[in-house]
């Protein structure tokens, strides 16, 4: 409407001249055309005052659009930052676990390392080291033993002594073994295994169990002199034991 205004005035400014030259004076003309001038110059003013208007709305609508890319960018950003989270509590569960399983496998493998390294033993007064296949056959043969397969007992002695004959076990192995054979009857073995144990281990703490054992032996080998003599050397050299008692009980039913 402006514009159609503008122009209007533009063509009464052209046409009064000619049409009302007779009508106004020179003086009053020129004020007209000035004031119509004034008019059009105002109204272009105000046309042209609309373009920053413009320029406001067009940078408005472009920072809406800007604001509008911000806020999707940063709902993207705060999606793949939880997505992120999520993953980084995944790997941290992941990686407590693979810890846990990890130390089981470590304890798993210290204690097979263990079972392969010798270990100490305490028997019968005195300690030592054992390889862990001689702890097995020693606990293997004792087991026999105490279940009366005395057979398969002395076999596991036997075998025994051929395999660790330095073995700390090797003494008790020897005593057990005169027991197991007097067990089976097979006395005049058990005469032999005692007395080889009891040449070696006057001190030990059965050798005087050991000595009543291979005076039994006799007795059932109808040997009373033999007998005799060893329930005396009981009786003398190991006085206050229960095993001394014993022999002299046994040596007063001996004619």
């Amino acid at each position: 409407m402006q514009l159609r205004a503008a122009f209007l005035a533009l063509a009464l400014a052209g046409a009064l001249p000619a049409a009302q030259a007779a009508l106004f004076s020179d003086d009053e003309a020129r004020k007209a055309i000035l004031d119509l001038r004034a008019k059009v110059s105002a109204l272009e003013s105000a046309q042209q005052g609309l373009a920053p208007k413009q320029d406001l709305q067009d940078e408005l609508t472009a920072l809406r659009r800007s604001l509008l890319e911000l806020a999707n960018q940063n709902e993207a950003l705060r999606a793949e930052m939880a997505r992120l989270r999520g993953a980084n509590e995944q790997m941290t569960r992941d990686l407590a676990e693979t810890q846990r399983r990890m130390a089981d496998q470590l304890q798993a493998f210290d204690s097979r390392l263990k079972m392969l390294e010798p270990q100490k033993i305490a028997l019968d007064g005195k300690e030592f080291k054992v390889e862990p296949e001689e702890q097995r056959q020693y606990e293997a043969a004792m087991g026999l033993l105490r279940r009366g397969d005395f057979a398969e007992a002395a076999s596991a002695y036997e075998s025994f002594l051929k395999r660790f004959s330095a073995s700390g076990y090797a003494d008790a192995v020897r005593f057990w073994l005169g027991n197991a054979q007097y067990g089976q009857r097979a006395y005049r073995e058990a005469v032999l295994t005692f007395r080889a144990f009891l040449k070696d281990n006057a001190q030990h703490p059965r050798a005087a169990e050991a000595l009543l054992a291979l005076a039994n032996c006799q007795i059932e080998l109808k040997d009373a002199r033999g007998a005799k003599k060893s329930l005396d050397d009981l009786v003398k050299a190991y006085p206050g034991t229960e095993a001394a008692q014993a022999a002299k009980e046994r040596r007063a039913t001996l004619k």
